[in-house]
């Protein structure tokens, strides 16, 4: 395995959206040998719990915890302890809880470093807008003026000023978003999409040598590789088209 190939595969995140371990598990095994992120998101952090991230660790994994964090600072704080003490590499909080709250995620997090021998601090990111969200929606009905990507760089300057290590974001702001973070503030892109496939509920999608073109540090992808005949050779097309840019 050449390493520009095990560079790009550890920038792709699979997202691991199924209701339990055991169809989460079968796809880890049609996936074994790509060095890729695995996301674990709420359905199945709620279903498999704390031990299925310790399996994936055990397993040599990287883990991106995905369950956008919301509430009052020290209860983010306490729930910010207990991930990292899980061992993840990334988890993410929601930069509308402004950024008392996404300090507290910080304190939390480093908290349980200096706690744990042999601990390492992960990457704790931010959600600006979700790729489900259309401008119309962010106006009308969640009550934010201006554009998606206005409201999406300010949320990543507040996510900075914080101390956080980056955003989830859609590729399309990750331009705007390095401008004013730099460009080593970490984006985590999802709605990402092969050329040809459904966009399904998403609103703001690229595809993947577009998304790393534009300068995405990480690409979540999701139902293009689970709801794919052959997983594998879904996510292999996928790292492929990544390392073409």
């Amino acid at each position: 395995m050449n390493t520009g190939y095990e560079s790009m595969a550890g920038r792709l995140m699979v997202a691991l959206d199924y209701p339990d371990a055991s169809q989460a598990s079968d796809l880890i095994r049609q996936l074994e040998g790509i060095p890729c992120y695995m996301k674990v998101g709420m359905q199945l952090f709620y279903a498999a719990g704390p031990d299925f991230v310790r399996a994936l660790k055990a397993r040599g994994y990287r883990v991106f915890l995905d369950v956008k964090m919301h509430d009052i600072p020290n209860t983010v704080k306490g729930g910010s302890h207990s991930v990292t003490r899980l061992g993840v590499d990334m988890f993410n909080v929601h930069a509308a809880g402004g950024v008392q709250m996404m300090e507290a995620a910080k304190d939390g997090a480093e908290a349980a470093v200096a706690e744990t021998p042999g601990l390492v601090m992960p990457s704790i990111i931010a959600v600006t807008q979700l790729t489900s969200t259309s401008q119309q929606m962010m106006n009308e009905e969640i009550g934010v003026s201006g554009t998606v990507e206005d409201a999406v760089v300010r949320y990543a300057q507040m996510a900075q000023q914080a101390g956080l290590h980056g955003v989830v974001a859609s590729s399309l702001e990750v331009t705007a978003i390095a401008a004013a973070c730099g460009p080593q503030f970490q984006t985590v892109t999802p709605g990402i999409r092969p050329a040809g496939s459904g966009i399904g509920d998403q609103s703001r999608v690229l595809t993947p040598g577009q998304a790393i073109a534009r300068g995405s540090h990480y690409l979540v992808v999701g139902r293009p590789i689970t709801a794919a005949q052959n997983p594998r050779e879904a996510a292999e097309q996928i790292i492929e088209e990544m390392m073409l840019t």
